[in-house]
């Protein structure tokens, strides 16, 4: 009876150092004598205290937040740029074992990748392309970190600043093409709004008693004038049968 409560004491005492718990979200990478032996899942395992040893590698997405980095656009206009890279461990024992830290290596790779790009187009590109030339950087940085048992699910540009003096060069820029679309607009609205009423004189030219119904018009318009001006507004011919009166 001394025995069994002495084991039963001894596996309370020692369970603890010999197990290890692994959360749903990780893996266990297990070494036993230095070497690689597994990859273990979630849940209790066994680990054997000095012969084995285990590391725990999350699996969740991961945001890296790219610094600003100083770069020249391909037009030769010094840039700052930052970016966020997405991406999780698919491979925990490669994650692990091919490189010594890499978090650290994806933000290095990130930024490395980022510069290069950026100047590989001008700074309209840049600006214009600005999705195109993320999924360029994605492309990039996933197939180097594929190596390394990890997947890059995406790269987002976040900011891209220009220097004050190419802002204001800009701003005055933008606002000049909004003067000269401002002249182009009023000049074809002058346009046709004369074209309007060269078309309203022809067709009332051309239409008997149009010019008489419309100078009735005026005046109910001019009637319903709370002023005290009254304007009498007789027809061309009443005064170019008075003309004809005296020249008898």
């Amino acid at each position: 009876m001394e025995q069994i409560l002495f084991v039963i004491v001894a596996v309370i005492v020692l369970l603890p150092v010999f197990l290890r718990q692994i959360n749903e979200y990780e893996r266990g990478i297990l070494f036993t004598c230095g070497r690689y032996t597994k990859t273990m899942s979630a849940g209790w395992r066994i680990v054997v205290p000095i012969f084995q040893h285990m590391k725990k590698i999350d699996m969740r997405v991961k945001a890296v937040d790219v610094p600003e980095q100083d770069t020249i656009t391909q037009d030769n206009i010094p840039i700052k740029i930052s970016a966020v890279v997405y991406y999780k461990v698919e491979d925990a024992a490669k994650a692990f074992i091919e490189v010594e830290n890499f978090y650290y290596a994806v933000s290095q790779l990130a930024q490395t990748t980022i510069r290069a790009a950026a100047g590989k187009v001008t700074l309209d590109d840049l600006l214009s392309k600005r999705a195109e030339i993320s999924e360029g950087i994605h492309t990039a940085i996933d197939a180097d970190t594929d190596k390394w048992g990890i997947d890059v699910s995406a790269v987002e540009i976040k900011d891209i600043l220009l220097p004050e003096s190419l802002k204001r060069t800009i701003a005055k820029a933008a606002e000049a093409e909004r003067e000269r679309r401002a002249v182009i607009i009023k000049a074809e609205g002058d346009r046709m709004s004369a074209e309007n009423i060269v078309a309203a004189a022809e067709m009332l030219n051309k239409t008997p008693g149009a010019l008489h119904l419309r100078t009735l018009q005026s005046i109910n318009d001019l009637s319903s004038d709370q002023s005290n001006t009254t304007i009498w507004v007789l027809p061309l011919e009443i005064m170019q049968a008075f003309q004809g009166f005296n020249k008898k």
